[in-house]
């Protein structure tokens, strides 16, 4: 489980330096990101490559378990303006598990490839609401749903993905109760997912972190 781990952490780092200012509407033009020290950079030396990225035509490492990668669009200026672009990439079958972004909704844009996606709702009902999106087809997953992402077809699949935050956070279900530090009682995982303590305490045996 390490691999999909190590994935949301280079993402939620990656927006780490982004997330200086509040997403609300800002109370300047611009506030580009200042790497050497915190706050915004003097506008008299910004310069246009303070609004730009190249790369994104470029693919991620998908050479982990999940056989799935993402880049995010390290764009100064993104900073305040409350908003996170990524490219995911995705091998055939290789998938992102559930998981949800507590300050963002996401919108997605299939490039090349297929893709199955799906969210569920809050509860009572719990409904599922599946798709597979194929070239030039977009989807919304509303704020704070679980969701997930998996390549399908025989190419590999090219997704760009935009949220609304500069700093979306990732909640990966599965490592959140399993892999959770102190641990979670086994018993009461075990009668709340009803399923053998045993299974409870191999999860929780993995490293998820």
């Amino acid at each position: 489980m390490t691999g999909i781990i190590v994935l949301f952490s280079s993402f939620a780092l990656n927006l780490l330096h982004l997330a200086l200012t509040f997403d609300p509407s800002p109370l300047q033009d611009f506030c580009v990101f200042d790497a050497k020290r915190p706050g915004c950079k003097d506008p008299r030396i910004v310069t246009a490559n303070d609004f730009f990225y190249r790369g994104l035509h470029l693919p991620s490492n998908t050479s982990n378990p999940y056989r799935a990668g993402l880049k995010v669009a390290g764009i100064p200026d993104l900073n305040g303006q409350g908003l996170t672009l990524a490219r995911l990439d995705f091998r055939p079958n290789g998938f992102f598990p559930p998981h949800y972004h507590p300050r963002a909704a996401e919108i997605l844009t299939v490039l090349e490839g297929s893709l199955e996606v799906g969210f569920v709702t809050s509860y009572p009902n719990y409904k599922h609401y599946p798709k597979v999106l194929n070239k030039g087809d977009v989807f919304v997953i509303p704020v704070g749903l679980v969701h997930y992402q998996r390549g399908v077809g025989r190419v590999n699949t090219v997704v760009l993905s935009a949220l609304n935050s500069q700093n979306p956070g990732i909640v990966e279900v599965a490592a959140g109760i399993f892999g959770a530090k102190p641990v979670i009682d086994s018993n009461y995982l075990a009668n709340a997912f009803r399923l053998n303590k045993g299974i409870v305490e191999r999860l929780q045996s993995k490293r998820w972190s």
